[in-house]
């Protein structure tokens, strides 16, 4: 079995990955958002959505390898709904998350999850050092709730602190009327998508299931 290290807090991801047989390690960034984005912007002004996903991404993972250098494929993840152009993280405030759901509700949004790979192990156990990325994006259907209803939402703390305000796999599955694309990038990483970044490795998916 090939090592995996998931370079993310998210307990979504980590049970996307366990229920699909893959038991990562986990070892949490200790990235600053703004900061790695301001980075980017200054050689790359026009930084979309699904770019931001991916620029998290990739910095979530190299921050990983760089600070704790597991012999293992390291992979980070960030997600970011995009409503009118616009990029939605985390709420962090119920007053951020009410304002939020009032403009999704009855909407239709873009969700971006960025995907990054680095292959840190060691080279006699088959490591290359070759890294890579790329996005999922999945078109979500929100219903029209009531006042009422999002305030009962934001109240249980859920929507605070996921990507967009909202889950489809806890408490807001019922607020989602439909999805277009993979449910897992929705969740929180794409095993579809995964699986395609690692066979670019020449690695298997079922290479890291144990």
């Amino acid at each position: 079995m090939i090592p995996l290290v998931l370079a993310s807090a998210s307990p979504a991801r980590l049970t996307t990955l366990t229920h699909a047989g893959v038991h990562p390690e986990v070892i949490v960034s200790g990235v600053d958002e703004e900061a790695a984005l301001a980075a980017v912007r200054e050689r790359q002004a026009d930084l979309g959505p699904a770019d931001v996903a991916l620029t998290l991404a990739q910095a979530k993972c190299e921050d990983v390898v760089r600070g704790h250098d597991p012999a293992a494929l390291v992979l980070g993840c960030d997600s970011v709904l995009e409503l009118d152009g616009e990029v939605h993280g985390k709420p962090g405030s119920s007053q951020v998350a009410v304002e939020r759901w009032r403009r999704m509700r009855g909407r239709t949004g873009l969700l971006h999850t960025g995907h990054w790979v680095v292959d840190n192990r060691d080279e006699e156990d088959g490591g290359t050092g070759a890294t890579l990325g790329a996005t999922s994006t999945t078109t979500v259907h929100f219903a029209d709730l009531t006042d009422a209803e999002i305030s009962s939402y934001v109240a249980t703390g859920e929507p605070l602190q996921v990507a967009g305000a909202f889950t489809v796999d806890g408490l807001g599955g019922a607020y989602v009327t439909g999805i277009e694309g993979d449910h897992h990038g929705v969740v929180g990483v794409s095993l579809p998508l995964l699986r395609a970044l690692l066979l670019e490795l020449d690695i298997a998916w079922h290479d890291l299931r144990g």
